[in-house]
């Protein structure tokens, strides 16, 4: 959405900065699961059998949900911290940037678990590949097609 008829600046930074908190929420309860699924995992009896590729893998794809997560709650945090001192368009602007660093790690993320998922059915020359182009999708959907559409 572009700026609104007659809207002040103001008014304009408070408007967007609700948007940006309400694109967080939706991408939230997707990240939680993933989250919560990877913290359990370790603990199951199948997890003993993964290979040592397969265990930084895991490592680096519960690493990359923990700092998605980090990053996408940071703006709210930063927020409540700076309850009527924050200057909201700075908050902004910091809070897009970690909203893009948080989705692209949480892609990041998403790949990893789908290449977990792969290479316990299928070799993981076939899991890299199908984990590589579902990183490629989120580029291509999450990224590039936004950017070009904003030239």
């Amino acid at each position: 959405m572009g700026a609104q008829p007659e809207e002040t600046r103001k008014e304009r930074v408070d408007r967007e900065l609700r948007e940006l908190l309400e694109e967080t929420r939706v991408v939230l309860p997707g990240l939680e699961l993933l989250f919560g699924f990877l913290l359990i995992l370790p603990f199951s009896n199948r997890f003993e059998s993964i290979d040592e590729i397969q265990r930084y893998v895991y490592l680096a794809c519960l690493l990359a949900t923990a700092s998605a997560a980090a990053l996408l709650v940071a703006p709210s945090a930063r927020h409540r911290l700076g309850f009527r001192k924050v200057d909201k368009e700075r908050l902004l602007f910091a809070a897009n940037r970690h909203l893009i660093a948080g989705l692209t790690l949480l892609a990041i993320s998403i790949a990893l678990a789908v290449y977990l998922a792969s290479s316990a059915m299928l070799s993981s020359s076939w899991a890299a590949i199908i984990a590589g182009s579902i990183a490629m999708w989120f580029a291509l959907w999450w990224f590039v097609i936004p950017l070009l559409r904003g030239r």
